[in-house]
């Protein structure tokens, strides 16, 4: 399923819904910092292969989160002794998460408040995926 590179205000009819890449940097940034390459692969794996994450959609999208504050990032050095730049989920960035995550959560099931508490986030992102949880734009 692609995931496109919008503003996570704008819709487009190939997105999950709006902001679902950016929700989902969140949710695997919310269980500990990575790099570009190991959040594709967490995203890929928790979404049982369902989704590819393009890198023409992932750094723009990490950039879209770093400017409005949602993650911070530092350059370090990888366990192969290559420059990286990890990421890291700020306050604001979980407060963001666990507010879309309530909000998408009533729109597509009705009830969601334990989504967060239980940290079943991330699949409920892959649920909706699979439910084909798209929006009319």
């Amino acid at each position: 399923m692609p995931v496109v590179n919008r503003p996570m205000t704008e819709c487009n009819a190939r997105d999950l819904f709006p902001g679902a890449l950016e929700m989902m940097i969140l949710e695997s940034l919310r269980r500990q910092p990575a790099h570009g390459y190991a959040l594709v692969q967490h995203i890929q794996q928790r979404s049982n292969d369902l989704l590819q994450v393009e890198e023409g959609s992932l750094y723009p999208a990490l950039q879209r989160l770093l400017k409005a504050k949602l993650v911070k990032a530092e350059w370090g050095v990888s366990s192969t002794n290559r420059r990286v730049r990890t990421y890291q989920i700020t306050a604001s960035g979980l407060s963001h998460l666990e507010q879309q995550i309530c909000c998408q959560g009533r729109s597509k099931t009705g009830s969601s408040s334990h989504l967060m508490k239980s940290g079943q986030g991330f699949g409920f992102l892959v649920l909706v995926c699979n439910l084909g949880g798209t929006h009319d734009a």
